[in-house]
C-alpha cells in the first residue's frame, strides 16, 4: 500500500477524480510542453459524461493556462484502463507526443501503467494487520505511524486543520449552490436548530450539520480534504468533529484516529477501488463510512477487533450504492449521502462496541464483495449521470420530471 498521504489530499472540489485529477494531469502536460500556444484535450467516458457539472473543463483550462484550449467530449467512449480518461495534444506549437492520462480517484493520475506512488506498507490486508497487532500488542495507528515515519503527525495536524476550517466555513455560508439545481445550503440552518435540541437528537443534528458543511463547501469549489475523495469528504470530518466536541479529546488523539481511518481507506484502495466511476458510490461514501466508523470506535475505546468490525459494517451497509449525481453535479444525492453516512458510522461504532468484536463477514471479504459488485454494475450507475436518480429529472421543491 502507498502512503496515507495519498488518501488525504488537500485541494479544491467538487471532485477529486473530475477536478483535482484532471488539473494535475493538465499541469503535468503543460510542464512537458511549455512553449505550446494551444491544446486539444479529449475527455472520455465518465469525465466527458459529467465533466461540465464537475468543472473538469475549467480544471483542464486552468492547468494549461495561459494557452488556448479546445475540449472534445466523448461520453460514449470508455478506454480500457479506467473510465476517467483524457488525451492531451498540442494544437499549436512545437511538436510533442500526445499523452493519455487517467484520473483514478482521490486526485491520483496514472499514465495507464499500474505504477504510482511507492508502496511503503508490507502488510496489505486487514487479516495481516490484525495478526501483527495480536503479535505485537500494538494498535492500527501505531502500525501506520511506524510505517509512515517522521513527519506523519505533522501532516495529520495539517489535514485536521483543513478539515476543521472547511466545517467552519460551511457553517457560516448561506445561499444557493452553483450549478443550476438551485439547491440552498442547509448546514447553517441545521447548526442553528441544533441549539434547541438536547441529547441524542442534538448530537445527530450536529453530525448532519458538519457533514453538510463540508459537502456544500465541496460543491462550491472550496478547499476540502479527500477522505478518500472529494465527493465523500464530509463523512470523516463530521464524525471526528462531533466526537472531539462531546468527549473533549486532545488533538493528538484525533491525529491517531486519522491514521487509523487512513489505513482503512488504504486497504480499500489497494484491494478494490475508491473511484465512483469505477465501482459506484459504494467505493466513495462506503469507504468514507468505513474510515469514520473505525476512527470513532478507536476514539471511544474500542479494541482492534471492534475497530475492524465497525469498518466492515460501514462498508457492508453501503454495498451496491450507485453513483448517480443529478445534472452531473456533486450535490444531489451526494451531499445528503455524506450526512447519512456520518450517522451510520456512529451507529456502526456503537454496535461494535456493544459486542466483543466477533462477527461473520470480515473486512477483507466485504471489500472483495464491494469490488465485485462495483464491476458488475452497468456503467450508467457509475458517475455518468445516465441512470438512477440522475435519469429521472428534477424540478422545483424536489418535484420529479
Amino acid at each position: 500500500m502507498e502512503s496515507i498521504r495519498e488518501i488525504y489530499r488537500i485541494g479544491r472540489g467538487p471532485s477529486s477524480s473530475h477536478t483535482m485529477g484532471p488539473l494535475k494531469a493538465a499541469e503535468a502536460y503543460r510542464a512537458r510542453t511549455p512553449e505550446a500556444r494551444a491544446y486539444r484535450v479529449t475527455l472520455y467516458g465518465s469525465l466527458a459524461a459529467t465533466g461540465r457539472g464537475h468543472l473538469t473543463d475549467k480544471a483542464v483550462e486552468a492547468g494549461l493556462a495561459p494557452a488556448r484550449v479546445e475540449i472534445a467530449w466523448e461520453p460514449e467512449k470508455f478506454l480500457d484502463f479506467h473510465p476517467n480518461a483524457l488525451r492531451f495534444e498540442v494544437a499549436d506549437g512545437p511538436r510533442a507526443e500526445p499523452w493519455t492520462a487517467y484520473s483514478t480517484g482521490g486526485g491520483r493520475v496514472s499514465d495507464g501503467a499500474e505504477s504510482g506512488a511507492p508502496e511503503i506498507y508490507s502488510l496489505n490486508t486487514m487479516q495481516e494487520i490484525l495478526a501483527w497487532s495480536r503479535r505485537t500488542g500494538r494498535s492500527f495507528w501505531e502500525y501506520a505511524a511506524e510505517t509512515e515515519g517522521p513527519g506523519i503527525f505533522e501532516y495529520m495536524a495539517e489535514v485536521w486543520a483543513a478539515m476543521q476550517d472547511c466545517i467552519r466555513r460551511g457553517l457560516e455560508a448561506e445561499g444557493v449552490l452553483p450549478g443550476g439545481l438551485h439547491l440552498r445550503r442547509k448546514a447553517a440552518s441545521f447548526y442553528v436548530k441544533s441549539a434547541s435540541f438536547s441529547g441524542s437528537l442534538k448530537k445527530k443534528t450536529l453530525s448532519f450539520a458538519y457533514a453538510l458543511a463540508v459537502g456544500e463547501e465541496n460543491a462550491s469549489g472550496g478547499v476540502v480534504v479527500t477522505a478518500p475523495t472529494c465527493g465523500s469528504a464530509g463523512v470523516l470530518p463530521a464524525v471526528l468533529y462531533r466526537i472531539r466536541e462531546s468527549q473533549g479529546l486532545s488533538e493528538v488523539k484525533i491525529h491517531r484516529a486519522l491514521l487509523t481511518a487512513g489505513l482503512i481507506g488504504n486497504l480499500v484502495k489497494k484491494n478494490a477501488s475508491i473511484s465512483g466511476a469505477e465501482v459506484g458510490c459504494q467505493g466513495e461514501v462506503g469507504t468514507a463510512c468505513a474510515m469514520a466508523a473505525a476512527a470513532a470506535t478507536q476514539l471511544l475505546g474500542g479494541s482492534e477487533r471492534q475497530i475492524e468490525y465497525a469498518a466492515e459494517m460501514g462498508m457492508e451497509h453501503h454495498l451496491g450504492l450507485t453513483c448517480d449525481p443529478i445534472g452531473g453535479l456533486v450535490q444531489a444525492p451526494c451531499i445528503e449521502r455524506n450526512a447519512f453516512a456520518a450517522e451510520k458510522a456512529m451507529n456502526a461504532a456503537t454496535f461494535s462496541l456493544l459486542g466483543d468484536g466477533g462477527h461473520l463477514v470480515s473486512f477483507d471479504k466485504v471489500v472483495k464483495a464491494m469490488n465485485q459488485t462495483g464491476h458488475d454494475l452497468p456503467s450508467i450507475y457509475k458517475e455518468t449521470s445516465a441512470g438512477g436518480l440522475a435519469s429521472l429529472g428534477y424540478g422545483e421543491n424536489g418535484g420529479g420530471a
